[in-house]
């Protein structure tokens, strides 16, 4: 397949009075056409700030480096600000996180929705009115000629969020990023847009990268899972490999909070990972999930950790073997 998105040695510090926060350290990964690659880890670990440094949506005090930041073989570090205004919403698209703060509640849902196509095709009113009324149709929306006219406040949450879906489609992008897009939504609304987004992906045959904190969303629209936390990716691996071979003790303990239908027991008390998460501002030196783990040695604490591969697609970022790595996930799995 297609690579659409190559990212090389990505990191991204934050200038604090403090020190340097550094947000998002090395992180590495590639997104093919047509697949779909779950970000998943606790809020605060960096999905976000992950995609807004693809993006190019970081604040201005913010320091972007990458050794390959490479959109459709296009070094995106070497453009400037109009020919990545060019790329983003175009070939590119992104649905935020809360679509009530990313709507501008002073135009009309029709009025944001036909920017994007005027903006990037070359293509009159109408052409862009009759796009916007498809795509709305598309997500799942009735009466769509009349919502148009309607400002966000007067829609519900998730009809905000299917129209976030069909902003980001406007231009037919090749890659989209999903950040949370259910968040705050019931669990009905929830599968419904979830349903939607994989359904509009095998149409288009869109790139896509869905960020979240909810492994069971992962579980169920992921091709790949890149697992986060302080930072960096502690694991990443096929939906298979992460939820039936975890490696990174923070995987683990994250697949032990889950209940499992049939054998978590009513009334029972569900895994939980102590501690809390590292600072990270100012100098960071070894394993930051040391000071959590429970497997964790004092070579932890002196090093920096590499990822360690086990094969095409599926490498893990600890001081452990694979053999007690295997033998930590079987006794998890037996408590």
């Amino acid at each position: 397949m297609t690579v659409l998105l190559e990212v090389e040695n990505l990191t991204v510090d934050i200038p604090l009075a403090a020190g340097d926060l550094h947000a998002v350290r090395g992180v590495d990964f590639t997104i093919k056409k047509g697949e779909t690659l779950g970000i998943v880890g606790e809020s605060g670990c960096g999905k976000s700030i992950t995609s807004f440094a693809i993006m190019g949506l970081l604040p201005q005090s913010a320091i972007r480096k990458a050794q390959r930041l490479a959109f459709s073989g296009q070094e995106l570090a070497d453009l400037t600000q109009e020919q990545l205004s060019d790329i983003r919403g175009n070939k590119m698209s992104m649905i935020f996180q809360e679509p009530m703060t990313s709507l501008n509640p002073s135009y009309t849902i029709g009025e944001q929705l036909i920017e994007t196509l005027l903006r990037h095709r070359k293509v009159n009113r109408k052409k862009a009115v009759e796009r916007a009324v498809f795509l709305l149709e598309k997500v799942g929306i009735t009466a769509a000629s009349s919502r148009l006219k309607q400002y966000p406040h007067q829609l519900s949450g998730g009809l905000r969020q299917r129209v976030m879906i069909a902003m980001g489609l406007m231009c037919g992008p090749d890659l989209i990023i999903a950040d949370e897009p259910t968040t705050a939504l019931d669990v009905t609304i929830q599968a419904q847009i979830l349903s939607l987004l994989a359904e509009i992906q095998n149409e288009f045959q869109m790139g896509q990268i869905l960020i979240t904190h909810d492994l069971g969303v992962i579980a169920s629209v992921a091709h790949r899972v890149a697992v986060m936390y302080a930072g960096q990716f502690v694991e990443i691996g096929s939906v298979t490999e992460i939820f039936e071979a975890p490696m990174h003790p923070y995987t683990q303990g994250l697949l032990a909070c889950i209940p499992i239908p049939g054998k978590t027991k009513r009334g029972s008390f569900l895994g939980s990972i102590p501690g809390k998460v590292p600072t990270l501002i100012g100098d960071q030196t070894g394993c930051s999930f040391a000071n959590r783990c429970t497997y964790a040695k004092e070579a932890c604490l002196l090093k920096d950790v590499d990822m360690v591969s086990l094969g095409p697609g599926h490498s893990y970022r600890c001081v452990l073997s694979s053999e007690i790595c295997h033998q930590n996930a079987r006794e998890a799995a037996c408590t």
